[in-house]
């Protein structure tokens, strides 16, 4: 879902200095010249408001994070959530996540997919960010383990993630149908799950890795 544009979306966009604007330029070189570090990076595809991001930065210091997003005004409304308390350790970058191989070269150690759009009708099904076409673009990107986290409300969209990490070489390594009946378990909520929650509707995540 398209979030509306703020009125100052503009400014919001040209004043951020963590809005990386020419992404292109870092393949390769995002831990000597972005982030000043050797610290493992972690990306999530579709931000949204930006809390996710904002508080997994905020609570992992050790590791860098990007929000990534294509649409101008979701960037702005994400920007102008995180600039009360700005983490050191996070960026954003406002592009199409099939162009990601183009960004990095085996510099990304887990990859979150939060409430992506499920794209239900089946010619839809290559949009879907656990389809063939997305997890093959997402092979250059890892350093290492190649790990993705998911949470959705979507029990197709699950359903149909599982079979294709699966295909795919992936091994589901923890999952839940539940995830807030967990409550001993470490979940950082966006907003979307923060609103699904106060209605009762069931969260369903996973986590796959591939060696």
């Amino acid at each position: 879902m398209r979030l509306r544009n703020l009125k100052n979306k503009e400014e919001l966009l040209d004043t951020c200095n963590y809005l990386i604007t020419d992404p292109y330029k870092y393949k390769g070189l995002w831990n000597k010249e972005v982030f000043k570090n050797n610290n493992e990076i972690k990306i999530e595809i579709g931000m949204g408001k930006g809390s996710f991001i904002k508080n997994m930065a905020l609570n992992f210091p050790n590791v860098n994070f990007i929000g990534i997003e294509k649409f101008d005004g979701v960037v702005a409304r994400a920007i102008n959530n995180i600039n009360e308390n700005i983490p050191s350790n996070l960026r954003i970058i406002k592009i199409d996540a099939i162009e990601l191989k183009d960004i990095f070269d085996h510099e990304i150690s887990e990859i979150f997919l939060n409430f992506s759009d499920p794209w239900p009708k089946k010619r839809q099904i290559k949009r879907r960010l656990t389809s063939d076409i997305y997890l093959n673009s997402y092979e250059t990107l890892f350093k290492g383990d190649k790990v993705i986290t998911q949470k959705t409300d979507n029990i197709g969209l699950y359903a149909y993630s599982i079979v294709s990490l699966n295909n795919n070489g992936y091994k589901i390594i923890d999952a839940s149908l539940d995830l807030h009946s967990e409550e001993d378990r470490f979940n950082v909520e966006t907003e979307y799950e923060q609103k699904f929650k106060k209605e009762g509707i069931k969260i369903n995540y996973l986590k796959a890795i591939k060696k």
